[in-house]
């Protein structure tokens, strides 16, 4: 590397590493340069409950990160990948060489898709579940086996080994699922990829896993060649627009999805890089959005529960219910209060989803419907 190179890398590390942290409070008021998303938003007086973003924005560190690095933007980000991927290795309690970067787990998981289907077969994957990447491998060709949730609507685990068969290329677990939020124990789930495993990928997306105290499950990767976590900085770390996902696997198997990459590791701005690296030194960010994500949706279910709405138990950001024995026309009450919820999942029982937003968001989302 250029002298001139290692001048700038080493100041880049210095001002991530010397960002301060700012009172929790700033990061959720609105900035004096708000950006143009926000100025629409606000000037809409719309309330963002559908896509399970955080409410609270990016922590003060990755905000800084963004700010203070902007003039590098003129420059390719080679330099900063070895930092990233050394920084989410540490945090999984794995290599740098098993780890893949992307612009969101959706690359991730387009990349997954476009891997396994290289060979013609099948897919298994829950029902309902987040399935608007697998798009990728229907256009491929493999045939989609869609497995139904239990009556409680967790993933059917036992269900779903009975799904798999010799023309299995792929199996798709969401944990917590999406749009559920039901969980499937880290110790079910262990045993589950531990057999599946030894004759087809599996793929776990674990994007909401930062709303529980479940330990991911990146520490069995290097001791089964075919599981794959996928994971992100949209969620938790309110990067959602900054586009930072990655994958956790077998160094074999992170080369064979890199091969699919036109440039591996660099489909990630350097900005997003620098946010994400401050992000992950901001555990008093995560501590405070976890707490007051419990917080609130412990709020929102109970008012849920009075509107005679029945609730799934939640492990996300989001609340999956009923809206069979609500009374009102509930997305025509959510259209004419501005406010932008989710859709039907199920036909049966009406089951919709709502994402968990600041509390004040929450309460005018209560109020709007009942």
């Amino acid at each position: 590397m250029e002298p001139n190179r290692r001048l700038w890398l080493k100041k880049i590390g210095i001002g991530v590493a010397g960002i301060g942290l700012t009172s929790f409070n700033s990061f959720a008021s609105p900035l004096a340069s708000e950006n143009l998303i926000n100025s629409f938003e606000n000037d809409a007086n719309l309330i963002f409950l559908r896509s399970n973003e955080n409410p609270y924005g990016p922590s003060p560190l990755a905000r800084k990160a963004f700010a203070e690095n902007v003039n590098i933007s003129n420059r390719y980000n080679w330099d900063i990948e070895a930092q990233i991927i050394s920084a989410i290795a540490l945090k999984n309690s794995v290599k740098d060489e098993n780890i893949l970067l992307g612009a969101g787990s959706t690359e991730i998981l387009d990349l997954v898709a476009k891997f396994v289907s290289l060979d013609k077969g099948n897919y298994v994957i829950a029902d309902p579940s987040y399935d608007y990447w697998t798009v990728t491998l229907d256009n491929f060709g493999l045939t989609k086996n869609k497995v139904p949730l239990t009556a409680d609507k967790k993933i059917n685990l036992k269900a779903m080994v009975e799904a798999v068969n010799q023309n299995t290329k792929l199996v798709y677990i969401c944990n917590p699922n999406n749009p559920t939020g039901t969980i499937c124990k880290r110790e079910a789930l262990v045993e589950f990829v531990t057999n599946i495993s030894q004759n087809t990928i599996v793929l776990i997306d674990e994007t909401y896993l930062d709303f529980t105290k479940q330990q991911s499950l990146s520490n069995i990767v290097t001791d089964h060649k075919n599981i794959i976590i996928a994971k992100t900085f949209s969620k938790m770390y309110g990067l959602a627009g900054a586009r930072i996902g990655y994958a956790i696997a077998d160094k074999t198997l992170i080369d064979n999805l890199s091969n699919l990459q036109s440039n591996t590791n660099n489909s990630v701005s350097v900005l997003s890089k620098l946010a994400a690296i401050a992000s992950l030194k901001d555990e008093k960010f995560v501590s405070n959005c976890y707490l007051l994500n419990e917080n609130v949706r412990q709020y929102t279910i109970s008012e849920l529960k009075k509107l005679n709405c029945e609730c799934i138990t939640s492990n996300t950001n989001f609340i999956y219910f009923s809206l069979v024995k609500y009374n009102k026309d509930y997305f025509k009450q959510l259209e004419d209060n501005n406010i932008e919820g989710g859709r039907i999942y199920e036909e049966q029982g009406k089951w919709t989803r709502i994402t968990v937003g600041k509390m004040d968001e929450m309460k005018k989302f209560i109020k709007a419907i009942q």
